[in-house]
């Protein structure tokens, strides 16, 4: 039908839909990813061309722009063709928060008119998409979703750049750097560094516990003490240890039978930590192969992945049924005991809760029930990594419908001349949902702590025997891997120290989002401000150095508390608690604190943190074809010869240029930077969804401005075009004709400018520099070495 067009998000999304459903629905034509792009602050204002310490808050919002590279011009101009003749379109993108904003900012940017349904689809096989089409709903429903998505990408443009050129030009004051600020980017690597450096008044203390055995006519039962406080003093340990020894005693016994209902569902989170710790995998790793799960050719057996509830839709209890009976024809899952029928658990404390899911367009990821019928021929098509993920989400499942696990917990307590000695043993009485786990056992039955108790009597009198003391000590918290560091971004109130507002934001989810965490954690990497130590995360000195610089300036930039308030009314548009404008309202006004904060205390930052910590860290990155061309323009110009290795090293350009290369203002001229431009935030490349970083040569200091979660940019060539199409990020400098811009009138031929740190006049002077309006420099035939060894080159 000419008349109508079906709108996906990308490619292999149209595919899908094209197979379920042809044409019936017409046209389909794919996005690749936003298509969008906000537009720029000096595209808004000629005055923020120029950085200043300043709000970057337009009147209303900032517009949109098409995006450029790979293949985003054709799809787009197909898009807009196909709007001039549709009545009606439907919207067929991913279920979240995103897809809701890729799609309809298309129809919004050209104003269209027509009728706008949504389809909402949390799998990817056809007949989900074919019910999805079929009980498609009105696009008007889906307008806080939209909202949101518009309020958290609006403020982490104003948030992110107007806070990255305050850092810049109060903090930097004239160092070659760029400090960069993102609202969730820069808490993140605060959450790191903070565990790393530990609490100050955490110390290695001795820790002395006290125990003996209960001598018995059959087993032996050990009892502890189990003191209110810590026991820091030996002596006091062999105290006790000595008051317990052949001390006998009427025993306290309390029997209980206890139960415990199956854990929640996964969402991308719980399944990111899991696999973290059981598979050593990144968080990144995660997601691609769920992804996989769900709409990879041939396969699509699980549910949309980026969820970020745990929660079911009443609505799928039907379908218990059907999902355990095809997971059990496998050979995996066949032994697992589920009931029949499967037992349901409603509302907080279950599994099916319906006002749980208040504002969200997905659920929990489990088993695609239109596909668990071929799981047997599904399952050759698998990769090892898949089988791995699924059996974890299958599992799962099979678990949420068993019986409570049910067992008897026996507390033996026994009154030492006032000192309580405790034993607790547990004892299965129906295994019920762990049943679908038989390798797992919870850290309370194994270890030291376990032991199973003999036959014992309420008042039966015993002897302590062999009272020893163990030696313990405290230890500090682990070290993040890329699963829990993600569980810590999820649970952002844990940083915050008033009870009152945690109660508040465990209701919010974090900072970040599912689908961005993953990624936010590797652009840090990629910068160089966190990396991999075996399976943990640990910062970087170039990390810490900035963290430092950041907490100095203001603490509310690194405090992930903060930045959970501005997430939770972000959340609040989804629900309807919070206008969209309101939202943006709030976090710009949290901006303009922290920028007034910076203005007034930029004094008290060390500056010299900003310098030297990464030019060691990493190794060394090819140099742009930009910065190649300035090394030979420049040796062209003052007849030298270009350093040896520079085609290949970067170090080897910068080295060169540091020594060569003339001042502007008083700040050297890079061969990466733009003549006569202001450093600009440094912006994401995005490669399929939702970004992926490109490896630059990083100032620095310098962190990359966050412009919010975007998806589709296929190719670095293509994030190249787009930095060069005018996006205000800092670009390598060409020679242009006759290169005069290269020398600046007050460096004549042969000086060498310098960079003397302020205190050091006398010294320079007596080593030969000179000074003049623009700066210092070397006259010609002074010994550079001199210079070279101080680092004033």
């Amino acid at each position: 039908m000419t008349d109508q067009i079906v709108i996906t998000e990308k490619t292999s999304q149209a595919k899908d839909v094209r197979a379920a459903v042809g044409g019936r629905y017409g046209a389909i034509l794919p996005a690749e990813g936003h298509l969008f792009d906000l537009v720029e602050p000096e595209e808004v204002s000629a005055d923020w061309k120029r950085w200043t310490a300043v709000l970057l808050r337009p009147d209303g919002l900032y517009g949109t722009k098409p995006a450029t590279g790979g293949n985003k011009a054709p799809k787009l101009k197909a898009i807009c063709d196909a709007l001039r003749r549709a009545k009606r379109v439907w919207l067929a993108t991913d279920c979240d928060r995103e897809g809701q904003l890729i799609g309809q900012e298309i129809l919004e940017h050209y104003g269209y008119r027509g009728t706008v349904m949504r389809v909402i689809f949390t799998a990817q096989d056809p007949q989900t998409i074919r019910d999805a089409f079929a009980h498609a709903k009105p696009n008007a429903e889906f307008a806080r979703l939209y909202a949101a998505a518009v309020a958290r990408r609006q403020a982490d443009q104003i948030y992110n750049l107007s806070l990255t050129r305050t850092a810049t030009v109060t903090l930097a004051r004239g160092a070659r750097t760029v400090i960069g600020v993102g609202r969730v980017k820069t808490p993140t690597l605060a959450i790191v560094c903070k565990r790393e450096a530990g609490d100050p008044e955490l110390r290695p203390a001795g820790l002395f516990r006290g125990g003996g055995h209960r001598p018995g006519r059959g087993r032996p039962m050990r009892m502890r003490h189990a003191p209110k406080e810590r026991i820091l003093k030996r002596e006091d340990a062999e105290a006790i240890a000595a008051t317990a020894e052949g001390f006998a005693g009427p025993l306290t016994v309390r029997v209980e039978d206890k139960r415990q209902g199956p854990p929640r569902l996964h969402d991308l989170p719980s399944l990111q930590k899991l696999c973290g710790s059981r598979f050593g995998w990144s968080a990144a790793r995660t997601l691609e192969v769920a992804q996989e799960l769900y709409d990879g050719q041939g396969k699509k057996v699980i549910t949309y992945p980026r969820a970020e509830t745990r929660y079911l839709p009443e609505s799928l209890i039907p379908d218990a049924s059907r999902i355990v009976a095809g997971l059990r024809v496998g050979r995996a899952f066949s032994e697992i005991p589920v009931p029949e029928p499967p037992i349901i658990r409603r509302g907080a404390g279950g599994h099916f809760h319906d006002k749980g899911l208040a504002g969200a367009s997905h659920h929990a990821v489990i088993p695609n029930v239109n596909t668990v019928d071929t799981l047997r021929e599904v399952w050759p098509r698998l990769t090892g990594d898949e089988r791995r993920l699924f059996d974890v989400i299958a599992r799962s499942y099979l678990a949420a419908m068993m019986p409570d696990f049910r067992y008897r917990q026996t507390t033996v307590t026994l009154d030492v001349r006032g000192h309580l000695f405790r034993a607790v043993g547990r004892q299965p009485i129906e295994l019920g949902w762990r049943a679908a786990f038989p390798d797992w056992q919870p850290a309370e039955e194994r270890g030291e702590e376990a032991q199973l108790l003999p036959a014992l009597r309420h008042g039966e009198t015993v002897m302590l025997r062999d009272a020893m003391v163990e030696d313990k000590e405290t230890r500090p918290p682990p070290r993040y891997n890329e699963g829990t560091l993600i569980e810590a971004m999820q649970n952002a109130w844990r940083f915050v120290a008033d009870e009152a507002l945690q109660e508040r934001l465990k209701e919010a989810k974090g900072i970040g989002t599912p689908a961005t965490r993953a990624e936010i954690i590797r652009g840090l990497k990629a910068q160089e401000f966190l990396t991999a130590d075996g399976k943990h995360i640990v910062p970087t000195d170039r990390g810490l150095a900035l963290f430092a610089v950041l907490e100095k300036a203001d603490p509310a930039l690194v405090d992930p508390g903060v930045t959970a308030q501005m997430e939770r009314l972000l959340d609040e548009v989804l629900v309807g608690q919070q206008e969209m404008i309101g939202a943006v309202d709030a976090v710009c006004a949290q901006a303009s604190r922290i920028i007034g904060r910076l203005q007034e205390g930029a004094g008290s930052v060390d500056a010299r943190l900003l310098g030297g910590a990464a030019r060691q860290a990493g190794p060394d990155r090819p140099p742009t074809p930009a910065m190649k061309g300035f090394v030979e323009s420049l040796a062209r110009q003052k007849g030298l010869k270009p350093p040896r290795g520079y085609r290949s090293s970067g170090a080897a350009c910068r080295a060169f240029l540091d020594q060569h290369a003339p001042k502007r203002d008083g700040v050297q001229v890079r061969g990466d930077e733009g003549i006569g431009r202001p450093p600009a935030a440094r912006k994401t490349v995005t490669n399929k969804r939702p970004w992926n970083l490109r490896a630059v040569d990083a100032p620095a200091a310098e962190v990359e401005a966050e412009p919010g979660k975007r998806r589709g940019m296929p190719s670095r060539k293509a994030g190249a075009r787009k930095r060069k199409a005018g996006t205000g990020t800092t670009r390598a400098a060409r020679p242009r004709k006759g290169a005069p811009e290269l020398r600046s009138p007050d460096t004549p031929d042969g000086d060498t400018p310098l960079r003397i740190p302020f205190g050091n006049k006398e010294a320079a002077l007596q080593l030969g520099a000179r000074y003049r309006v623009g700066g210092w420099y070397a006259p010609p035939g002074v010994d550079l070495s001199r210079f070279r060894e101080r680092g004033w080159l």
